[in-house]
Protein backbone atom coordinates (compact mmCIF):
# COMPACT_ATOMS: atom_id res chain seq x y z
CA UNK A 1 0.00 0.00 0.00
CA UNK A 2 1.17 3.56 -0.71
CA UNK A 3 -0.02 6.76 0.87
CA UNK A 4 -1.65 7.72 -2.44
CA UNK A 5 -3.61 4.49 -2.78
CA UNK A 6 -7.21 5.32 -3.72
CA UNK A 7 -8.63 2.74 -1.31
CA UNK A 8 -6.78 4.25 1.61
CA UNK A 9 -7.89 7.78 0.68
CA UNK A 10 -11.46 6.51 0.75
CA UNK A 11 -10.83 4.92 4.15
CA UNK A 12 -9.47 8.21 5.52
CA UNK A 13 -12.41 10.13 4.07
CA UNK A 14 -14.77 7.74 5.85
CA UNK A 15 -12.92 8.25 9.13
CA UNK A 16 -12.61 12.04 8.82
CA UNK A 17 -14.97 13.65 11.29
CA UNK A 18 -14.93 10.58 13.52
CA UNK A 19 -11.28 10.90 14.57
CA UNK A 20 -8.87 13.81 14.78
CA UNK A 21 -6.58 14.08 11.74
CA UNK A 22 -3.38 16.13 11.83
CA UNK A 23 -2.27 16.69 8.24
CA UNK A 24 1.27 16.69 6.86
CA UNK A 25 3.52 14.66 4.56
CA UNK A 26 5.62 11.75 5.75
CA UNK A 27 9.18 12.64 6.71
CA UNK A 28 12.34 10.61 7.32
CA UNK A 29 14.28 10.98 10.53
CA UNK A 30 17.72 12.51 10.89
CA UNK A 31 20.86 10.82 12.18
CA UNK A 32 22.50 12.90 14.94
CA UNK A 33 25.42 10.45 15.20
CA UNK A 34 26.67 11.70 11.82
CA UNK A 35 27.80 14.84 13.62
CA UNK A 36 30.87 12.89 14.71
CA UNK A 37 32.18 12.69 11.14
CA UNK A 38 34.26 15.23 9.22
CA UNK A 39 32.78 16.41 5.89
CA UNK A 40 35.11 14.03 4.04
CA UNK A 41 34.18 11.10 6.26
CA UNK A 42 30.51 11.95 5.90
CA UNK A 43 30.80 11.92 2.11
CA UNK A 44 32.52 8.53 2.25
CA UNK A 45 29.92 7.21 4.69
CA UNK A 46 27.11 8.31 2.39
CA UNK A 47 28.85 6.60 -0.52
CA UNK A 48 29.01 3.32 1.40
CA UNK A 49 25.44 3.59 2.66
CA UNK A 50 24.25 4.22 -0.90
CA UNK A 51 26.14 1.13 -2.09
CA UNK A 52 24.62 -0.99 0.68
CA UNK A 53 21.15 0.32 -0.10
CA UNK A 54 21.35 -1.08 -3.65
CA UNK A 55 21.35 -4.60 -2.20
CA UNK A 56 18.42 -6.78 -1.19
CA UNK A 57 16.84 -5.36 1.98
CA UNK A 58 16.34 -7.44 5.11
CA UNK A 59 12.67 -7.89 4.25
CA UNK A 60 13.62 -9.86 1.12
CA UNK A 61 14.93 -13.30 2.04
CA UNK A 62 16.52 -16.13 0.06
CA UNK A 63 17.23 -18.64 2.86
CA UNK A 64 20.74 -20.03 2.36
CA UNK A 65 24.22 -19.80 3.85
CA UNK A 66 25.84 -20.30 0.45
CA UNK A 67 26.52 -16.64 -0.27
CA UNK A 68 27.87 -15.81 3.19
CA UNK A 69 30.04 -18.92 3.22
CA UNK A 70 31.49 -18.00 -0.16
CA UNK A 71 32.27 -14.49 1.04
CA UNK A 72 33.92 -15.39 4.35
CA UNK A 73 36.01 -18.06 2.62
CA UNK A 74 37.44 -15.39 0.33
CA UNK A 75 38.02 -13.13 3.34
CA UNK A 76 40.01 -15.81 5.17
CA UNK A 77 37.29 -16.95 7.60
CA UNK A 78 37.52 -13.92 9.93
CA UNK A 79 34.67 -15.25 12.08
CA UNK A 80 36.97 -18.02 13.33
CA UNK A 81 39.62 -15.60 14.65
CA UNK A 82 37.91 -15.24 18.08
CA UNK A 83 35.34 -17.07 20.22
CA UNK A 84 31.71 -16.22 19.53
CA UNK A 85 28.66 -15.98 21.79
CA UNK A 86 25.70 -16.34 19.42
CA UNK A 87 22.29 -14.89 20.39
CA UNK A 88 18.98 -15.92 18.76
CA UNK A 89 15.30 -15.67 19.74
CA UNK A 90 12.19 -13.64 18.97
CA UNK A 91 12.42 -10.90 21.57
CA UNK A 92 15.16 -9.61 23.85
CA UNK A 93 18.12 -10.47 21.60
CA UNK A 94 19.59 -6.97 21.44
CA UNK A 95 19.19 -6.22 25.15
CA UNK A 96 20.68 -9.61 26.05
CA UNK A 97 23.59 -9.09 23.64
CA UNK A 98 24.27 -5.67 25.18
CA UNK A 99 24.26 -7.17 28.69
CA UNK A 100 26.67 -9.92 27.68
CA UNK A 101 28.92 -7.28 26.11
CA UNK A 102 28.87 -5.18 29.29
CA UNK A 103 29.61 -8.14 31.56
CA UNK A 104 32.55 -9.26 29.42
CA UNK A 105 33.92 -5.71 29.27
CA UNK A 106 33.71 -5.48 33.07
CA UNK A 107 35.96 -8.55 33.15
CA UNK A 108 38.57 -6.63 31.13
CA UNK A 109 37.85 -8.18 27.74
CA UNK A 110 37.77 -6.40 24.39
CA UNK A 111 34.36 -7.14 22.89
CA UNK A 112 32.92 -6.87 19.40
CA UNK A 113 29.14 -6.95 19.04
CA UNK A 114 26.75 -7.12 16.11
CA UNK A 115 23.07 -6.27 16.52
CA UNK A 116 20.21 -5.50 14.16
CA UNK A 117 18.29 -3.58 13.07
CA UNK A 118 19.80 -0.21 13.93
CA UNK A 119 17.97 2.67 15.58
CA UNK A 120 19.75 5.68 14.13
CA UNK A 121 22.88 4.81 12.19
CA UNK A 122 23.97 1.63 10.42
CA UNK A 123 27.26 1.85 12.35
CA UNK A 124 25.40 0.72 15.47
CA UNK A 125 25.28 -2.77 13.98
CA UNK A 126 29.04 -3.19 14.42
CA UNK A 127 30.18 -2.25 17.90
CA UNK A 128 33.70 -2.25 19.36
CA UNK A 129 34.34 -1.56 23.04
CA UNK A 130 30.65 -0.84 23.58
CA UNK A 131 30.30 1.84 20.90
CA UNK A 132 29.50 1.91 17.16
CA UNK A 133 32.63 1.76 15.01
CA UNK A 134 33.71 5.15 13.72
CA UNK A 135 32.58 6.47 10.33
CA UNK A 136 36.18 6.25 9.11
CA UNK A 137 36.56 2.63 10.19
CA UNK A 138 33.15 1.65 8.80
CA UNK A 139 34.15 2.97 5.39
CA UNK A 140 37.58 1.38 5.64
CA UNK A 141 36.12 -2.06 6.36
CA UNK A 142 33.61 -1.77 3.53
CA UNK A 143 36.31 -0.76 1.04
CA UNK A 144 38.42 -3.74 2.15
CA UNK A 145 35.50 -6.11 1.58
CA UNK A 146 34.08 -4.52 -1.60
CA UNK A 147 36.31 -6.27 -4.20
CA UNK A 148 35.25 -9.66 -2.83
CA UNK A 149 31.58 -8.69 -2.99
CA UNK A 150 31.84 -8.27 -6.72
CA UNK A 151 33.43 -11.71 -7.11
CA UNK A 152 30.76 -13.49 -5.03
CA UNK A 153 27.95 -11.54 -6.73
CA UNK A 154 29.26 -12.70 -10.10
CA UNK A 155 29.41 -16.36 -9.13
CA UNK A 156 25.97 -16.91 -7.61
CA UNK A 157 22.45 -16.45 -9.00
CA UNK A 158 21.46 -14.00 -6.21
CA UNK A 159 23.76 -11.16 -5.13
CA UNK A 160 24.77 -10.72 -1.50
CA UNK A 161 22.12 -8.96 0.57
CA UNK A 162 22.42 -5.86 2.76
CA UNK A 163 22.51 -7.98 5.92
CA UNK A 164 24.98 -10.50 4.52
CA UNK A 165 27.46 -7.76 3.64
CA UNK A 166 27.13 -6.10 7.06
CA UNK A 167 27.59 -9.46 8.78
CA UNK A 168 30.87 -10.03 6.93
CA UNK A 169 31.98 -6.47 7.69
CA UNK A 170 31.44 -7.11 11.39
CA UNK A 171 33.48 -10.31 11.28
CA UNK A 172 36.32 -8.51 9.48
CA UNK A 173 36.28 -5.51 11.85
CA UNK A 174 36.50 -7.83 14.87
CA UNK A 175 39.37 -9.85 13.42
CA UNK A 176 41.31 -6.68 12.60
CA UNK A 177 40.70 -5.01 16.00
CA UNK A 178 41.37 -7.69 17.32
CA UNK A 179 38.68 -8.60 19.85
CA UNK A 180 38.86 -11.17 22.64
CA UNK A 181 35.28 -12.30 21.99
CA UNK A 182 32.40 -11.41 19.68
CA UNK A 183 28.75 -11.26 20.71
CA UNK A 184 26.77 -11.91 17.54
CA UNK A 185 23.02 -11.37 17.26
CA UNK A 186 21.07 -13.38 14.70
CA UNK A 187 19.20 -11.31 12.13
CA UNK A 188 16.29 -13.68 11.53
CA UNK A 189 15.78 -17.33 12.38
CA UNK A 190 19.10 -19.04 12.94
CA UNK A 191 19.82 -22.08 10.77
CA UNK A 192 20.28 -20.16 7.52
CA UNK A 193 20.92 -16.71 9.02
CA UNK A 194 24.19 -15.33 7.65
CA UNK A 195 25.63 -15.04 11.18
CA UNK A 196 25.49 -18.83 11.42
CA UNK A 197 28.74 -19.22 9.51
CA UNK A 198 30.27 -18.55 12.92
CA UNK A 199 30.84 -21.46 15.30
CA UNK A 200 29.27 -20.13 18.48
CA UNK A 201 30.98 -21.44 21.59
CA UNK A 202 27.86 -20.39 23.49
CA UNK A 203 24.40 -20.34 21.90
CA UNK A 204 21.91 -18.13 23.74
CA UNK A 205 18.24 -18.43 22.81
CA UNK A 206 15.89 -15.79 24.20
CA UNK A 207 12.09 -16.28 24.44
CA UNK A 208 10.51 -17.51 21.22
CA UNK A 209 7.18 -16.15 19.98
CA UNK A 210 5.38 -15.49 16.72
CA UNK A 211 7.13 -13.09 14.35
CA UNK A 212 8.17 -13.26 10.68
CA UNK A 213 5.73 -16.18 10.35
CA UNK A 214 5.62 -15.78 6.55
CA UNK A 215 9.29 -16.81 6.53
CA UNK A 216 9.89 -18.85 9.68
CA UNK A 217 6.56 -20.69 9.77
CA UNK A 218 3.29 -20.24 11.62
CA UNK A 219 3.87 -22.92 14.28
CA UNK A 220 6.01 -22.36 17.34
CA UNK A 221 7.81 -25.64 16.70
CA UNK A 222 8.82 -24.45 13.21
CA UNK A 223 10.11 -21.12 14.51
CA UNK A 224 12.00 -22.87 17.33
CA UNK A 225 13.51 -25.26 14.80
CA UNK A 226 15.04 -22.35 12.91
CA UNK A 227 16.36 -20.70 16.09
CA UNK A 228 17.81 -24.03 17.30
CA UNK A 229 20.11 -24.09 14.27
CA UNK A 230 22.71 -21.98 16.12
CA UNK A 231 23.35 -24.78 18.64
CA UNK A 232 26.58 -26.38 17.44
CA UNK A 233 28.11 -29.81 18.18
CA UNK A 234 29.69 -30.10 21.61
CA UNK A 235 29.00 -26.47 22.51
CA UNK A 236 26.82 -24.92 25.23
CA UNK A 237 23.19 -23.78 24.91
CA UNK A 238 21.75 -21.21 27.32
CA UNK A 239 17.96 -21.36 26.99
CA UNK A 240 15.34 -18.89 28.20
CA UNK A 241 12.10 -20.27 29.60
CA UNK A 242 9.98 -21.30 26.61
CA UNK A 243 6.54 -22.56 25.73
CA UNK A 244 6.54 -26.39 25.82
CA UNK A 245 6.28 -26.65 22.03
CA UNK A 246 9.41 -24.53 21.55
CA UNK A 247 11.34 -26.02 24.48
CA UNK A 248 10.87 -29.55 23.13
CA UNK A 249 12.45 -28.61 19.80
CA UNK A 250 15.38 -26.75 21.40
CA UNK A 251 16.20 -29.59 23.78
CA UNK A 252 15.99 -32.15 20.97
CA UNK A 253 18.50 -30.12 18.92
CA UNK A 254 20.81 -29.75 21.91
CA UNK A 255 20.67 -33.51 22.50
CA UNK A 256 21.42 -34.23 18.84
CA UNK A 257 24.40 -31.85 18.95
CA UNK A 258 25.54 -33.34 22.29
CA UNK A 259 25.57 -29.79 23.62
CA UNK A 260 25.65 -28.84 27.30
CA UNK A 261 22.35 -27.20 28.27
CA UNK A 262 21.47 -24.65 30.93
CA UNK A 263 17.79 -23.69 31.31
CA UNK A 264 16.17 -20.65 32.87
CA UNK A 265 14.30 -21.52 36.09
CA UNK A 266 16.27 -24.78 36.31
CA UNK A 267 20.01 -24.12 36.28
CA UNK A 268 19.77 -20.32 36.48
CA UNK A 269 17.20 -17.56 36.82
CA UNK A 270 15.84 -14.54 38.68
CA UNK A 271 15.43 -15.19 42.40
CA UNK A 272 14.22 -11.76 43.38
CA UNK A 273 13.57 -8.40 41.81
CA UNK A 274 12.27 -5.07 43.06
CA UNK A 275 11.56 -1.85 41.25
CA UNK A 276 14.09 0.92 41.88
CA UNK A 277 14.52 4.47 40.64
CA UNK A 278 15.75 4.19 37.05
CA UNK A 279 15.47 0.42 36.86
CA UNK A 280 15.41 -2.54 39.23
CA UNK A 281 17.52 -4.40 41.78
CA UNK A 282 18.00 -8.12 41.21
CA UNK A 283 19.15 -11.27 42.91
CA UNK A 284 20.18 -13.77 40.26
CA UNK A 285 20.93 -17.46 40.50
CA UNK A 286 23.81 -18.13 38.17
CA UNK A 287 25.44 -21.37 37.10
CA UNK A 288 28.14 -20.91 39.72
CA UNK A 289 26.27 -19.34 42.58
CA UNK A 290 24.01 -16.53 43.72
CA UNK A 291 24.58 -12.87 42.85
CA UNK A 292 22.71 -10.23 44.84
CA UNK A 293 22.47 -6.45 44.97
CA UNK A 294 22.59 -6.11 41.19
CA UNK A 295 21.24 -2.84 39.86
CA UNK A 296 19.94 -3.06 36.30
CA UNK A 297 19.05 0.33 34.76
CA UNK A 298 16.30 -1.19 32.59
CA UNK A 299 12.62 -1.71 33.30
CA UNK A 300 10.48 -4.83 33.39
CA UNK A 301 10.48 -8.48 34.36
CA UNK A 302 11.54 -9.36 30.82
CA UNK A 303 14.77 -7.39 31.22
CA UNK A 304 15.47 -9.14 34.52
CA UNK A 305 15.07 -12.46 32.68
CA UNK A 306 17.38 -11.21 29.93
CA UNK A 307 19.90 -10.40 32.66
CA UNK A 308 19.70 -13.97 33.93
CA UNK A 309 20.40 -15.26 30.41
CA UNK A 310 23.31 -12.88 29.95
CA UNK A 311 24.87 -13.83 33.28
CA UNK A 312 24.58 -17.57 32.53
CA UNK A 313 26.10 -17.04 29.07
CA UNK A 314 29.11 -15.20 30.50
CA UNK A 315 29.55 -17.77 33.27
CA UNK A 316 29.48 -20.56 30.67
CA UNK A 317 31.99 -18.68 28.55
CA UNK A 318 34.43 -18.67 31.49
CA UNK A 319 33.58 -22.27 32.40
CA UNK A 320 31.80 -21.34 35.62
CA UNK A 321 29.34 -24.00 36.72
CA UNK A 322 30.55 -26.25 33.93
CA UNK A 323 34.28 -26.71 34.45
CA UNK A 324 34.68 -25.07 37.83
CA UNK A 325 32.16 -24.64 40.68
CA UNK A 326 33.02 -21.04 41.54
CA UNK A 327 31.14 -17.85 40.79
CA UNK A 328 32.41 -14.78 38.99
CA UNK A 329 33.55 -11.80 41.14
CA UNK A 330 30.38 -10.07 42.30
CA UNK A 331 31.82 -6.56 41.85
CA UNK A 332 32.51 -7.12 38.15
CA UNK A 333 28.95 -8.44 37.70
CA UNK A 334 27.49 -5.42 39.47
CA UNK A 335 29.68 -3.04 37.48
CA UNK A 336 28.77 -4.70 34.20
CA UNK A 337 25.03 -4.67 34.75
CA UNK A 338 25.04 -1.12 36.11
CA UNK A 339 26.67 0.06 32.88
CA UNK A 340 24.08 -1.53 30.58
CA UNK A 341 22.13 0.72 28.23
CA UNK A 342 19.58 -0.54 25.73
CA UNK A 343 18.46 2.45 23.64
CA UNK A 344 14.88 2.35 22.47
CA UNK A 345 13.81 -0.22 25.06
CA UNK A 346 11.47 1.64 27.42
CA UNK A 347 13.92 4.49 27.28
CA UNK A 348 12.95 7.82 28.81
CA UNK A 349 14.11 10.43 26.32
CA UNK A 350 12.40 13.54 27.68
CA UNK A 351 10.58 14.81 30.77
CA UNK A 352 7.72 17.28 31.34
CA UNK A 353 5.88 15.35 30.13
CA UNK A 354 7.76 12.07 30.32
CA UNK A 355 8.31 10.62 26.84
CA UNK A 356 9.22 6.94 26.70
CA UNK A 357 10.41 5.22 23.51
CA UNK A 358 10.01 1.47 23.07
CA UNK A 359 10.90 -0.79 20.14
CA UNK A 360 8.26 -3.48 20.73
CA UNK A 361 7.14 -4.71 17.30
CA UNK A 362 5.11 -7.86 17.92
CA UNK A 363 2.48 -8.94 20.48
CA UNK A 364 4.98 -10.99 22.51
CA UNK A 365 7.25 -7.99 22.95
CA UNK A 366 4.37 -5.56 23.45
CA UNK A 367 2.93 -7.66 26.28
CA UNK A 368 6.27 -7.43 28.10
CA UNK A 369 6.49 -3.68 27.52
CA UNK A 370 2.93 -3.03 28.72
CA UNK A 371 3.59 -5.00 31.91
CA UNK A 372 6.83 -3.08 32.48
CA UNK A 373 5.19 0.33 31.99
CA UNK A 374 2.41 -0.61 34.42
CA UNK A 375 4.97 -1.71 37.01
CA UNK A 376 7.67 0.93 36.66
CA UNK A 377 5.82 4.17 35.85
CA UNK A 378 3.05 6.01 37.70
CA UNK A 379 1.33 7.88 34.88
CA UNK A 380 -2.01 9.46 35.67
CA UNK A 381 -2.57 10.02 31.96
CA UNK A 382 -0.71 8.17 29.22
CA UNK A 383 -1.00 8.81 25.48
CA UNK A 384 0.52 6.45 22.95
CA UNK A 385 2.06 7.10 19.54
CA UNK A 386 1.93 4.03 17.33
CA UNK A 387 3.57 3.46 13.94
CA UNK A 388 4.42 0.06 12.45
CA UNK A 389 5.61 -1.69 9.33
CA UNK A 390 3.09 -3.42 7.13
CA UNK A 391 3.80 -7.10 7.85
CA UNK A 392 3.24 -6.99 11.62
CA UNK A 393 0.31 -8.06 13.80
CA UNK A 394 -0.82 -4.51 14.52
CA UNK A 395 -4.21 -5.57 15.89
CA UNK A 396 -2.50 -7.83 18.42
CA UNK A 397 -0.25 -5.00 19.58
CA UNK A 398 -3.03 -2.41 19.72
CA UNK A 399 -5.25 -4.72 21.77
CA UNK A 400 -2.50 -5.02 24.36
CA UNK A 401 -1.99 -1.25 24.45
CA UNK A 402 -5.69 -0.35 24.76
CA UNK A 403 -6.09 -0.85 28.55
CA UNK A 404 -2.85 1.07 29.18
CA UNK A 405 -3.52 4.20 27.13
CA UNK A 406 -5.96 7.05 27.60
CA UNK A 407 -5.62 8.03 23.93
CA UNK A 408 -3.54 7.03 20.92
CA UNK A 409 -2.00 8.97 18.04
CA UNK A 410 -1.53 6.96 14.85
CA UNK A 411 1.47 7.91 12.74
CA UNK A 412 4.06 6.64 10.25
CA UNK A 413 7.75 5.85 10.53
CA UNK A 414 10.44 6.31 7.91
CA UNK A 415 10.46 2.71 6.65
CA UNK A 416 9.55 2.18 2.99
CA UNK A 417 7.56 -0.81 4.31
CA UNK A 418 5.57 1.30 6.79
CA UNK A 419 1.85 0.79 7.18
CA UNK A 420 0.08 3.98 6.20
CA UNK A 421 -1.50 5.98 9.01
CA UNK A 422 -4.80 5.87 7.15
CA UNK A 423 -4.90 2.08 7.13
CA UNK A 424 -3.54 1.78 10.67
CA UNK A 425 -6.19 4.18 11.93
CA UNK A 426 -8.88 1.72 10.84
CA UNK A 427 -7.46 -0.93 13.17
CA UNK A 428 -7.08 1.59 16.00
CA UNK A 429 -10.68 2.84 15.76
CA UNK A 430 -11.99 -0.73 15.96
CA UNK A 431 -10.05 -1.27 19.19
CA UNK A 432 -9.93 2.16 20.90
CA UNK A 433 -13.11 3.77 19.57
CA UNK A 434 -13.29 6.94 17.52
CA UNK A 435 -12.93 9.43 20.37
CA UNK A 436 -9.57 8.12 21.55
CA UNK A 437 -7.83 8.07 18.16
CA UNK A 438 -5.89 10.89 16.48
CA UNK A 439 -4.05 10.58 13.16
CA UNK A 440 -0.83 12.51 12.45
CA UNK A 441 1.13 11.09 9.52
CA UNK A 442 4.33 13.00 10.28
CA UNK A 443 6.00 11.77 13.46
CA UNK A 444 6.94 15.31 14.62
CA UNK A 445 3.24 16.25 14.40
CA UNK A 446 2.31 13.06 16.23
CA UNK A 447 4.67 13.90 19.09
CA UNK A 448 3.25 17.41 19.36
CA UNK A 449 -0.32 16.08 19.30
CA UNK A 450 0.44 13.40 21.90
CA UNK A 451 2.09 15.87 24.28
CA UNK A 452 -0.95 18.15 24.02
CA UNK A 453 -3.31 15.24 24.69
CA UNK A 454 -1.20 14.00 27.60
CA UNK A 455 -1.20 17.40 29.27
CA UNK A 456 -4.89 18.02 28.58
CA UNK A 457 -6.02 17.27 32.14
CA UNK A 458 -2.66 17.48 33.83
CA UNK A 459 -2.33 21.18 34.72
CA UNK A 460 -0.50 21.37 38.01
CA UNK A 461 0.18 17.61 38.01
CA UNK A 462 3.23 15.58 37.06
CA UNK A 463 1.72 12.30 35.86
CA UNK A 464 1.45 12.96 32.11
CA UNK A 465 3.29 10.64 29.79
CA UNK A 466 3.76 9.69 26.13
CA UNK A 467 4.72 6.19 24.96
CA UNK A 468 6.11 5.91 21.40
CA UNK A 469 6.11 2.34 20.11
CA UNK A 470 5.23 -0.18 17.38
CA UNK A 471 8.55 -0.72 15.61
CA UNK A 472 12.31 -0.52 16.02
CA UNK A 473 12.21 2.00 13.17
CA UNK A 474 9.61 4.10 15.00
CA UNK A 475 11.79 4.07 18.11
CA UNK A 476 14.83 5.13 16.10
CA UNK A 477 12.96 7.93 14.33
CA UNK A 478 11.60 9.25 17.62
CA UNK A 479 14.99 9.14 19.34
CA UNK A 480 16.53 11.15 16.51
CA UNK A 481 13.74 13.72 16.54
CA UNK A 482 13.97 14.11 20.31
CA UNK A 483 17.76 14.38 20.36
CA UNK A 484 18.51 11.10 22.15
CA UNK A 485 22.01 9.70 21.60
Amino acid sequence: MTDNDDTELEELAALDGEITVVAGPAESSTDPLRDEATPEELADLERVEAALDTRWPESKIDPTLEREQALVEMLGQPQHAYPVIHVAGTNGKTSTARMIDALLAARGMRVGRTTSPHLTTVRERISLDGAPISPHRFVEVYDDVAPYLEIVDGKLPVALSYFEVLTAMGFVAFADAPVDVAVVEVGMGGTWDSTNVADGQIAVITPIGYDHTHILGDRLSQIAGEKAGIIKPGRTAILAAQETEAATVLLAQAAEMEATVAREDMEFGVLERRVAVGGQVLTLQGLGGQYDGIFLPLHGAHQAENAGLALAAVEAFFGVGLERPTSLPIESIRTGFASVRSPGRLETVRTSPTIVVDAAHNPHGMAASVAAVSESFTFTRLVGIFAAVGDKDVSGMLELLEPLLDAIVISENSSPRRMSANRLAGYAVDIFGEQRVTVAKRLPDAIEAAVTLAEEDEIGQTGAGVLITGSVITAGDARALLGAR
